[in-house]
């Protein structure tokens, strides 16, 4: 498995490959500011595209420019979920996500491309995550909730059934969100409120 990225979201993808007993075929990053990344050499990424593989998980948090990677690379990826993620047999899983450890995600739930999933979050039933999106630790997502493109769910959120949210929005830390958010948003609090909208080049 070939990992892009070097920060602190790579070490823990790299974490859960090794759960697996796979092996770590390179790594790569745009800014090899060091020659080894967690004792493996180092890469530079303008040169991964060269290798035409498909066994790649882009291990970056930020998710613009994970979006941005996935459009260069023009190709599906693995996707990674740590041994310890319950994972329902109905869940649908794109390309390139990443679930980390002590997850649960429910029945009927559809999760698009290169989507983060981290530790201890819980997805419940018919929710529909669009691609792009990264939903922080501790974050609980109720049932049939809809969350847009590219959208960022900040630790220790809540959400209540049958919300939908826009692309491309950002839930502040511990923010429990009772009320639909359009796209852009910025949302904050208990409940939540809209502080600004992102200003972002989808």
């Amino acid at each position: 498995m070939h990992v892009i990225g070097a920060g602190g979201h790579a070490k823990v993808v790299i974490d859960i490959i090794k759960s697996h007993n796979n092996k770590i075929e390179g790594v790569w990053a745009e800014n090899c500011i060091t020659p080894t990344f967690l004792d493996y050499p180092l890469n530079n990424y303008s040169e991964f595209k060269q290798l035409n593989t498909h066994r790649f998980i882009i291990a970056i948090g930020n998710n613009q420019v994970r979006k941005r990677i996935a459009n260069e690379l023009m190709t599906s990826s693995a996707e990674i979920v740590h041994p310890s993620c319950s994972l329902s047999a109905s869940v649908v899983m794109g390309a390139g996500c990443v679930c980390m450890a002590n997850t649960t995600i429910n029945a009927d739930v559809v999760i698009g491309d290169h989507v983060i999933i981290n530790s201890n979050a819980s997805v419940d039933h018919d929710c529909k995550i669009a691609n792009f999106v990264h939903i922080s630790p501790q974050v609980g997502l109720a049932g049939n909730v809809t969350i847009g493109e590219g959208t960022h769910v900040g630790i220790g959120a809540t959400v209540i059934p049958g919300v939908k949210i826009g692309k491309w929005a950002t839930i502040g830390a511990g923010a429990v969100v009772i009320r639909d958010v359009p796209d852009y948003a910025v949302v904050v609090g208990n409940p939540g409120k809209i502080i600004k909208y992102n200003k972002i080049e989808d």
